[in-house]
């Protein structure tokens, strides 16, 4: 019986303490999402909701400072922090930053909404052709009223201000980090990352139906960084950067086919055109959008090898500027194509067009720099003496025979008239003999 005892108290001296039972432990993760809300975006939040479930974290803190981004890349945010294993906070910060269009939702998402002092949430309204204020299309209605939805969805879940969500998308609202708090937008307001996990600390968050506890008062901090694949995707999903490349790409090309061998603006431009073809993969965008630009494109190139007195370029320079405008969807919210880019690139393209043909008309009224035509009107000198019947003169570099109405002595200046076959006919440009 004592035996007995005594291996009962040594086996229950040998299981691990309280702490190391517990589940998930004693650590918080987190990540820096600033900039705009794109595929880039999309792909690191996932990336790290996976890793903080791994090291079994507390919870994912997403320090947020943004100006909006894609309604695509919004709803699979919205989709990942709902279906998260491990709760997500997410940290307005630091004092200035904002929580503007896609990125207020992606905060009433969160399991838990927090906001520093001196930062603003809201003015969520979609932005875009079509969207604009007492001019709203069809189409725009439609992007409006289902960005309402889904944020009177969200409050909805997660027990938020349902009808100031809905205003935030519909009439552009806007709260600072206190009215926020009030109006119930938000759960706390903290100085910094150190308040936020002292306010953290006992606050219960429901995980897929359960209630959990959070314990991150010492709590030990996991940064999780944005990867080179994260931050190249982040860049190229802007539509203005995705934009510039493509005007950069086709430039480039242009410019190698219009002076074949020059290989820096063909090999630069190549890159740039597959960077800008990448970019849009990430993006909504429009085939006729697409279409228009690639007709652009061959109009300008057909310009090079056909004579259509600039009718080619034209038509490509209405093709650049009507694809342009129509490239990107309705479904930027918070970054559309900046028009001023539109417009540059036209005078861009207009400018060479003008160039070329500047150029052309200047040749075809211009002298021949080679041919036999070219010596018509040339200086040289006579190295024999020339007669009707023969001669020779040294003139454009080059000998040749020579004849003219009288005679010309050696030595003398000429200047040629005419050509007849190999023969040129020169008169005496000063001192010859009658």
């Amino acid at each position: 019986m004592r035996t007995t005892l005594t291996l009962s108290i040594l086996f229950l001296m040998a299981l691990p303490g309280p702490d190391l039972w517990a589940a998930p432990r004693d650590v918080v993760a987190v990540m820096r999402l600033q900039g705009m809300i794109n595929p880039g975006s999309t792909e690191f939040l996932a990336r790290a909701v996976e890793e903080a479930a791994s090291i079994e974290a507390q919870c994912l803190i997403v320090e947020l400072d943004t100006p909006g981004g894609l309604v695509t890349s919004l709803r699979s945010m919205v989709q990942t922090i709902m279906e998260s294993k491990v709760p997500v906070v997410v940290y307005v910060w630091p004092k200035g930053a904002q929580a503007a269009s896609a990125g207020a939702l992606v905060t009433i998402a969160a399991h838990v909404a927090a906001m520093a002092p001196g930062t603003n949430i809201g003015a969520a309204h979609p932005v875009g052709p079509g969207l604009e204020d007492g001019n709203i299309t069809t189409l725009g209605r439609k992007v409006e009223n289902d960005l309402a939805a889904l944020a009177r969805s969200i409050a909805s879940e997660r027990n938020r201000n349902v009808q100031w969500s809905e205003d935030a998308v519909k009439k552009s609202a806007s709260a600072t980090a206190r009215e926020a708090q009030k109006l119930n937008v938000i759960d706390l307001v903290a100085e910094d990352l150190d308040d936020l996990l002292i306010q953290l600390d006992g606050i219960e968050v429901e995980i897929g139906g359960t209630k959990r506890r959070l314990a991150t008062s010492n709590a030990k901090r996991v940064v999780i960084k944005e990867g080179a694949r994260e931050r190249i995707l982040r860049l190229l999903s802007d539509p203005n950067v995705a934009y510039i490349l493509l005007m950069i790409g086709v430039t480039g090309l242009y410019f190698e086919l219009a002076h074949p061998g020059a290989l820096f603006p063909g090999v630069t431009g190549s890159i740039c055109l597959l960077l800008g073809l990448y970019a849009l993969n990430t993006l909504p965008v429009s085939l006729a959008g697409v279409l228009l630009l690639l007709l652009s494109f061959i109009l300008f190139i057909l310009e090079l090898f056909i004579t259509s007195h600039g009718i080619l370029g034209l038509a490509g320079l209405i093709s650049l500027v009507m694809g342009s405008i129509m490239l990107f969807e309705l479904q930027a919210f918070g970054v559309p194509l900046d028009l001023k880019l539109v417009w540059g690139a036209a005078a861009v393209f207009g400018g060479f067009l003008l160039t070329v043909a500047y150029l052309a008309a200047k040749a075809t009224v211009s002298r021949p720099k080679a041919g036999k035509e070219s010596l018509e009107g040339e200086e040289g000198r006579a190295v024999t003496d020339i007669d009707r019947e023969q001669g020779k003169v040294f003139v454009h570099g080059e000998l040749w025979n020579a004849t003219c109405e009288g005679h010309i002595s050696e030595g003398k200046k000429v200047v040629v008239r005419r050509v007849k076959g190999m023969t040129v006919v020169v008169e005496p440009l000063e001192g010859g003999d009658p």
